[in-house]
């Protein structure tokens, strides 16, 4: 079959992106490969991640969160079945054997939706601080730690360790701003960071991708990257024509408050340079759309549902 060179941004956001990706068949379920608790009681903390019964984890009668979306929950569920738990919980062991979520219930109930058996997680077993910080530090300096697990680990000195990112920069032996980028990659959808984690986009990748404030087009743009092995400097200058001001603002309009560029921002992503806007002194005005496709108007259509 004969090579199709891509159509410009003129012809809408599924020119520029493609058409949908088969990618799948490259994600494997994440597995943390340690030791498994089924009833042993080792002692002490653990900087590794075990693996524990779903159901001998009880969620903290002290959360404050008392709702969660059942929407919200199966789409994690769905998401783990998939890829696995990318970000574990972290649990304490009770005297009757069992374990008491401190942090991750959401991730907890959507593992049980999943029908997972066991659930990757951090134990805690004291309230010596100094105790912990030392257990994650020497986590966080092992050479073979992927991006996302050092994120997490810098996450949990801020959460459970009440550290200031300065003070954890501090600890860590970091720059401030090398731990600010890297906490910034657990803001990134499930499947992107899942990506990160066995490499098949780069932490360079992603920071691209965080520019962006649209999960569905991180999510996209990642699975080209994946696709097309797009380097860095490639995904830039798809991101930039997508992100990129309009320009076809009538010269005799005023200058427009600042909503009005927004909303030129996401309809660009649609349509492309295929819009214009006038408005008058006193706001009124009207926008045209010049669209090449129904699959344009369609996906307008389903921006607009959400």
């Amino acid at each position: 079959m004969a090579y199709k060179p891509p159509r410009g941004l003129g012809k809408g956001l599924g020119a520029l992106l493609g058409d949908d990706l088969e990618i799948d068949s490259l994600r494997k379920p994440v597995g943390y490969i340690n030791k498994e608790i089924a009833g042993d009681t080792p002692t002490g903390d653990s900087a590794d991640i075990m693996r524990i019964p779903v159901s001998k984890i009880d969620p903290n009668p002290y959360q404050p969160r008392q709702s969660f979306d059942a929407e919200s929950l199966q789409e994690l569920a769905a998401s783990i079945k998939a890829l696995g738990l990318i970000q574990p919980i972290t649990v304490r062991r009770m005297e009757n054997g069992r374990y008491q979520i401190i942090s991750g219930e959401r991730r907890w109930r959507a593992c049980r939706l999943a029908g997972l058996e066991m659930i990757p997680a951090y134990i805690r077993d004291t309230d010596e601080q100094g105790m912990l910080e030392m257990a994650i530090v020497e986590n966080i300096q092992r050479e073979d730690l992927d991006p996302i697990e050092t994120a997490m680990s810098y996450q949990r000195l801020i959460e459970e360790c009440n550290l200031t990112q300065e003070q954890m920069a501090q600890r860590v032996g970091k720059k401030r701003a090398s731990v600010t980028n890297y906490l910034r990659l657990l803001k990134l959808p499930a499947k992107v960071q899942h990506d990160i984690k066995v490499g098949l986009i780069s932490v360079g990748h992603a920071k691209v991708l965080l520019g962006l404030d649209n999960a569905s087009l991180q999510q996209h743009l990642c699975d080209l990257v994946i696709q097309k092995d797009l380097s860095v400097r490639q995904l830039e200058e798809r991101v930039h024509k997508l992100t990129r001001p309009m320009e076809l603002i009538e010269d005799n309009s005023p200058d427009l408050p600042e909503q009005y560029y927004k909303v030129l921002e996401y309809l660009g992503k649609v349509f492309g340079d295929n819009i214009s806007l006038k408005r008058s002194a006193g706001g009124k005005g009207s926008i045209t759309l010049r669209f090449s496709s129904d699959q344009e108007m369609n996906r307008l259509l389903e921006l607009l549902e959400r």
